[in-house]
């Protein structure tokens, strides 16, 4: 199905543009990412957008056509609009010629093949949309098999944190629990469970990890509970040479995810 839009005040508009909001996402089970290339990495992954939001006066690109074909073969829709309605609708002064609709994924624990990769990440209570996207982006580069959030994080699926991800989003799978659900069903199979922390911890270099390892961090300001740190099996921490106590959250992921990457195949 392909229509032009061209009003500000058009019902398409005013929905697409409702998911923005968390309220609306969770009630439509839908959220929004633009940007070709990080659509192009969605429909190479196997997700075609449900709706196809494209600027009427684009340059013509060959990813952009296959995009629109497996929108057309998946039975979606496709709308050509101004860039106005595009800016409205991704709340972007200079949006990108291209935007989509997503349905969300499952995010239940149950669906999480732990056994599939050496390396998952957890992140509890972090609450800055860019630091989850940027953990999504991480356990990708690592080859992680995805990021666990407990307990009240932000929405993994908001516009920030989709396009902080860098499509990510895509590739890694996302659950989502609180620790009383997550702790029962990590030590229900295999994993160990790594802490960042201060509390009786070794040297995160040379430390004795282990796969499947579960890498976690805590919220940006407050860390871990002290809770979740003893219920871990290894806590370990890392050098601070300079004033400052404690690294960005999201950095500190990427920085024990590589060292687990190294030790685990060495």
């Amino acid at each position: 199905m392909r229509r032009q839009i061209t009003g500000l005040s058009n019902p398409t508009v005013k929905y697409l543009r409702s998911l923005r909001e968390k309220k609306h996402r969770k009630r439509e089970q839908r959220f929004l990412a633009e940007g070709l290339r990080l659509l192009t990495d969605a429909r190479e992954c196997g997700h075609v957008p449900q709706v196809l939001v494209m600027a009427a006066d684009r340059d013509p690109h060959p990813l952009l056509n296959a995009l629109e074909l497996a929108v057309d073969q998946t039975g979606g829709e496709v709308i050509e609009t101004t860039p106005d309605v595009l800016a409205k609708i991704t709340g972007k002064d200079n949006p990108q010629a291209v935007a989509g609709v997503f349905a969300e994924f499952d995010t239940s624990l149950a669906s999480l093949p732990r056994e599939s990769a050496q390396i998952w990440l957890v992140a509890q209570a972090l609450r800055d949309p860019g630091n989850l996207g940027t953990m999504l982006r991480t356990g990708d580069a690592v080859g992680a098999g995805g990021l666990i959030l407990i307990d009240d994080c932000a929405d993994p699926f908001s516009v920030e944190a989709v396009r902080a991800s860098m499509g990510a989003v895509f590739t890694q799978r996302i659950a989502q629990a609180r620790w009383e659900d997550f702790h029962p069903w990590l030590r229900a199979g295999p994993g160990q469970l790594v802490a960042a922390s201060l509390r009786d911890a070794q040297p995160y270099r040379g430390a004795p990890y282990a796969a499947p390892c579960f890498i976690m961090v805590g919220n940006e300001s407050r860390g871990l509970p002290e809770e979740y740190e003893m219920a871990c099996d290894l806590r370990v921490t890392m050098p601070m040479r300079g004033r400052a106590d404690s690294l960005n959250a999201a950095v500190a992921a990427a920085v024990l995810a590589y060292e687990v990457l190294d030790k685990l195949e060495s």
